[in-house]
């Protein structure tokens, strides 16, 4: 693409991800075209997890933050009440891996999963949430199902990730949600989400809106996912179209829907990820920076 005189190179698309229960750390796949995804450094671990409970690095959801450095966070345990941090300039090399105790203030807290970064240019910050059960809450919809998990999604907000606000409540829709992912659409944004309800329907993502990032978003919309369990939605917008790429996690494979004028088409059978691949985060990247990770 050639403008004013001067060859552009355009974007390229990083997809974060883990694999197994996240035990060897980050692994990062590229693609020219969103559909065929290619593993960065033979599909080894660029990132080495080093905090929590169990030191996993699980869920990993990077952005490119306004002070154009590239934030992460993830899942470091089944049950631990904090989550993982860390940043970058180029997605090489990282600063030291920090734990933020996000739930520490709630004693009955069973777990803190899927956390996830949505920034607000408006406002200069920074919204991080995740899924918690904590015990006791919400018993109009507890179950025996899941191990007795009755997740909500919570959140904070920071402007610089040394300050964080205090924890609340962002969506509570009346079941058992987890891996909320949230991007800006128009003139507000669009929450994608993992229903986990196992009895009476099947696991499935679903929508939800809101004119402000922290909320109130509305009730969840029907499912976007067809008859298969679906979990770890990313989303990005290719071509003016949005696409969503999940984890069918009892089928081992990647999974992809993309909204069109007549709703949601499923596309799975047009995309192909890494072997093994496993809930992650898609972003559009500068080629220089896959050129960079290629040479790892």
């Amino acid at each position: 693409m050639i403008a004013n005189g001067f060859i552009q190179i355009p974007d390229t698309y990083l997809f974060a991800y883990f694999k197994g229960n996240g035990e060897d750390g980050l692994h990062l796949a590229s693609s020219n075209d969103g559909y065929k995804w290619e593993a960065l450094k033979k599909d080894a671990s660029f990132l080495t997890p080093e905090v929590g409970k169990d030191k996993l690095m699980r869920d990993p959801c990077v952005i490119k933050g306004g002070d154009g450095l590239y934030h992460m966070v993830w899942t470091v345990s089944w049950t631990d009440k904090g989550i993982g941090y860390a940043s970058s300039k180029d997605m090489i090399h990282w600063s030291k891996q920090e734990f933020l105790p996000v739930m520490s203030h709630e004693n009955k807290t069973r777990n803190t999963w899927a956390p996830e970064i949505t920034y607000d240019e408006n406002s200069k910050t920074y919204m991080i949430y995740w899924a918690s059960t904590i015990e006791g809450k919400f018993p109009e919809t507890q179950s025996n199902e899941e191990k007795g998990y009755n997740h909500r999604i919570y959140y904070t907000t920071t402007k610089d990730f040394k300050k964080f606000k205090p924890t609340k409540l962002l969506y509570e829709p009346g079941f058992n949600v987890i891996d909320a992912t949230i991007v800006k659409q128009g003139e507000g944004y669009t929450m994608y989400l993992k229903d986990e309800t196992k009895v009476p329907v099947q696991k499935n993502l679903k929508t939800a809106f809101s004119k402000n990032l922290t909320g109130p978003y509305t009730k969840a919309s029907e499912p976007i996912t067809g008859n298969y369990w679906a979990e770890g939605p990313t989303a990005i917008q290719i071509n003016g179209e949005w696409i969503v790429y999940f984890d069918k996690y009892t089928q081992k494979k990647y999974g992809a829907v993309k909204q069109n004028s007549k709703g949601w088409e499923d596309i799975s059978d047009q995309i192909s990820f890494p072997a093994g691949t496993r809930h992650g985060t898609v972003i559009r990247v500068p080629a220089e920076v896959i050129t960079n990770l290629k040479k790892e």
